[in-house]
């Protein structure tokens, strides 16, 4: 094997046509001789290209719909041979096979079929079978022969190509290569993952996951760790396919606490009136509806506003002017909306650090889904928490029943307790939190947490009394004593909703009725780890 290998023959057979006539003239003007198969064989001779049919080679017409065309020792046997071996030589020469040297595929719209809501059998005639072997092949002889899977390396194969005067070097091909072997891998990951769904299989014998290259990141979680961000190919409205107005490129840390934001507002449906998420650390800071906008705006930060310092900020309406200089009154790493008007993108233009992002919709919260959690040695896979409750699913447990307003924020309670860290207690009153305890060992301590700082809110907004004061808690997971119960109601709150199921349900249900508490049981926890 020699570093430098030339390219005198290319084999292009593609779905997505984008660049190829553009690839084919350049490759061409080369000399390099052109084969080709079916509809990309048909838009190269278009474009007044000479081309060889893969059956004129084969001496095989492309049968079965199409389903056998490459599958052939002269094609496989012309990207496979080691063209430094004697008997490799010459069993090419005695079967007529010529070498192929670059190999440029992509394969048949598989994930987009899904994506579009393909039936069945739709699914199962987009599945490709020649390309990804055609493309192993190819990325296993890399020490002869290029292979390219993505439309992105065109311009760099052919720059390549260029600097050395037709040929490709070892650690380009190696590189191609790389890129092939997890084309394929994340090519079978979405046939097998739609299978499994098809066929209703939660917990198939073999998983296997795959992702794009989204964007290299400066670190990950802390300066010392390298890391990177990769998407499914999923068409979710959130983070990953949000168009990113201006600012600074995001980091790990942004990426997750932005997800964690634009999920929990996506649980309030625009139609319902305007609602904002604040989030530090991955935990809200701060949740609520108004009339407007920036009403929400500034109840979710009036929640606590030490910690919204340097948060990110999601909305479920698109952002407006007012609100926009609201938020750009202090410091904002992000903000993520379904849009923004003129009024709002001029306001942030003059904070040039400030990351806007846009998703032109939002997240589905019940939509079926995956998520993934690596431990040591292996992974844990479970159904994405959609779950809901609705007024008729609660169970009144106290002698006094809540009031309508009590309900309306039970409701609005459990919705953000459900993105909060456990334990999680949450406090609302009046559509906002008030109180947010995250992510403690004990249930009473988040409780005492919340409450804290909603005393702390008091006193810097120059309140006699806490803003738990005629609130609402709603606790993610049942409370295993009365002690979280009785903390919250000195705390000022007068309702409760939890999951119950506790042991000890009854002592608390006792203790709640002497303090004069309504509290009603979901049957369902929302345990975040």
């Amino acid at each position: 094997m020699t570093d430098l290998a030339p390219v005198r023959r290319a084999l292009l057979s593609v779905s997505d046509k984008t660049g190829l006539t553009d690839l084919g003239r350049a490759l061409a003007e080369r000399g390099i001789e052109l084969l080709s198969t079916g509809g990309t064989a048909r838009a190269l001779r278009e474009a007044g290209l000479t081309v060889r049919d893969v059956a004129e080679i084969t001496q095989f017409p492309e049968m079965m719909d199409g389903r056998v065309k490459t599958l052939h020792p002269m094609v496989h046997g012309g990207l496979l041979a080691l063209r430094d071996k004697d008997d490799h030589l010459s069993a090419m020469q005695e079967h007529g096979i010529g070498p192929i040297d670059l190999l440029v595929v992509n394969l048949y719209p598989f994930e987009e079929t899904v994506a579009k809501g393909g039936d069945y059998d739709a699914c199962i005639e987009n599945i490709d079978i020649g390309g990804p072997a055609m493309i192993r092949a190819a990325a296993k002889n890399h020490a002869f022969v290029s292979v390219v899977v993505d439309v992105e390396d065109y311009e760099p194969l052919l720059a390549e190509m260029e600097a050395n005067h037709g040929q490709t070097t070892y650690a380009f091909r190696q590189k191609l290569a790389l890129t092939a072997y997890a084309r394929t891998g994340a090519y079978d990951a979405a046939v097998s993952t739609w299978m499994a769904g098809a066929l209703g299989d939660a917990a198939p014998r073999r998983r296997a996951v795959a992702g794009h290259l989204a964007q290299t990141l400066r670190y990950g979680e802390n300066p010392h760790q390298a890391a990177a961000f990769y998407t499914d190919g999923s068409a979710r409205p959130g983070v990953a396919t949000a168009r990113q107005v201006q600012g600074k490129e995001l980091s790990y840390n942004n990426i997750n606490d932005t997800d964690a934001a634009f999920e929990l507002v996506s649980e309030f449906d625009p139609e319902d009136g305007p609602a904002c998420a604040i989030i530090k650390h991955a935990n809200p800071c701060g949740v609520a509806r108004g009339a407007r906008l920036t009403e929400a705006y500034k109840a979710a930060y009036d929640c606590d506003r030490t910690s919204a310092f340097g948060g990110i900020v999601a909305l479920n309406q698109p952002l407006d002017g007012e609100t926009a200089e609201e938020i750009a009154a202090i410091f904002t790493e992000v903000v993520i909306a379904p849009g923004a008007d003129e009024a709002a993108l001029s306001i942030f233009a003059r904070k040039k650090n400030l990351r806007l992002l846009l998703t032109d919709g939002l997240a589905d919260p019940v939509e079926a889904a995956l998520t993934l959690r690596q431990v040591s040695g292996g992974y844990l896979v479970q159904d994405k928490d959609s779950g809901r409750v609705w007024p008729d699913d609660l169970k009144v447990v106290t002698r006094r029943a809540p009031t309508d307003r009590e309900l309306a924020d039970m409701l609005f309670a459990w919705k953000v307790a459900k993105h909060v860290k456990s334990n999680a207690i949450v406090y609302v009153r009046d559509g906002a939190t008030v109180g947010v305890g995250a992510g403690q060992m004990s249930r009473v301590d988040s409780c005492r947490i919340a409450a804290r700082k909603a005393q702390d809110m008091a006193a810097e907004l120059g309140l006699e009394t806490p803003l738990t004061q005629g609130s609402v808690v709603a606790s993610d997971a049942f409370f295993p004593f009365a002690d979280g119960l009785l903390t919250a109601a000195e705390a000022g709150a007068t309702a409760v909703i939890q999951p119950g199921g506790s042991m000890r349900d009854e002592d608390v249900i006792r203790a709640a009725d002497e303090a004069g508490l309504a509290m009603v049981l979901t049957g369902m926890r929302h345990f975040r780890h």
